[in-house]
């Protein structure tokens, strides 16, 4: 069984040294549609691991089923493209098995709060250290204009031509009443340069990153953020030196708001004011514990892992 040891990537000394360049991230050219949100949250999430010289062995992105689960495809990275909502166990169970890896996972508005809405709900209570990102387009896109739990109430989808019928579910509303949640964050995909230092912001958290992407399908719903995309004042931002920092964005966005992220009560206010469109920190606690630390279970290495495994399925070689 010792031929399994090659299921561990083994770095050079020399490796350590590396240095890394955007193209280092950069997988097969993405086949989502021209304008597709997903292209500015893929170039951002690139330009942050090059930013933070993240290596693309210990580097994971997990998706579900949806437009934006193509995502680890087209990262030059390990990925798993999983099954529809499932993409937070899968993710989890990779992040407690091997911790030393940086975990990130990619959704749509269907994977995440719809089928998925249990498996989020526990990951935001388990806290365990990843970077969650929901990419809303208010809309099933995959499957050609569904609607799905985001959709605004009296949209007209293919399957609800008159309309939708609810009221959408605010995801950071729902996000900020779960207990234990310790980072809530919205961003929007025609804003870059907030968008990168948001996503950087949720890497360098200690704990469950949850990150509200607002984007736009060019086919289904062109028209969901195009107000905002030509008006910059219905945008507001919130401001703190604890919260997202993004240098001269006041001149383009002077709608700014200053809000503490530690004050949770505020951020479930402004999340459930949906009069004006946030981008920002609505809450971070980095001292809410983490699945990782409080489970009662011996940590081992990789190399170990192999080891005990090879140790096992040896008791059953013939």
């Amino acid at each position: 069984m010792s031929d399994s040891c090659s299921l561990l990537h083994v770095l050079h000394e020399d490796e350590d040294d590396r240095h890394f360049e955007m193209g280092d991230y950069q997988g097969p050219t993405a086949r989502w549609c021209s304008g597709c949100g997903d292209h500015s949250v893929l170039a951002a999430a690139q330009r942050l691991l090059t930013d933070e010289q993240l290596k693309p062995e210990t580097t994971v992105f997990v998706s579900g089923i949806g437009c934006s689960s193509r995502f680890p495809h087209y990262m030059k990275t390990y990925g798993f493209h999983g099954i529809h909502g499932r993409a937070l166990p899968v993710a989890t169970g990779v992040k407690l098995t091997r911790p030393e890896l940086d975990v990130f996972v990619v959704m749509g508005d269907g994977d995440c709060v719809s089928i998925g809405a249990a498996h989020w709900i526990h990951a935001l209570r388990y806290n365990v250290d990843m970077v969650a990102l929901l990419l809303d387009n208010n809309i099933y896109g995959l499957t050609k204009k569904q609607t799905s739990p985001t959709t605004p109430q009296g949209y007209k989808s293919n399957t609800q031509p008159r309309g939708s019928y609810l009221p959408a579910m605010n995801p950071l509303e729902a996000t900020l009443g779960v207990t234990n949640a310790s980072f809530v964050a919205q961003t929007a995909e025609w804003v870059p340069a907030h968008l990168f230092a948001t996503l950087k912001a949720a890497h360098q958290h200690r704990g469950f990153s949850f990150v509200r992407i607002l984007q736009r399908c060019p086919h289904f719903t062109p028209d969901m953020y195009s107000e905002a995309v030509k008006k910059p004042a219905l945008v507001q931002v919130l401001t703190h030196p604890e919260g997202i920092r993004v240098e001269g964005l006041e001149q383009l966005y002077p709608n700014q708001v200053r809000h503490d992220p530690a004050d949770i009560h505020a951020a479930r206010e402004l999340a459930e004011d949906a009069s004006v469109i946030r981008l920002g920190l609505f809450f971070r606690d980095e001292s809410r514990p983490r699945y990782e630390e409080t489970r009662a279970l011996g940590k081992h290495t990789a190399r170990e892992k192999i080891d005990l495994l090879n140790e096992e399925f040896e008791r059953y070689a013939v």
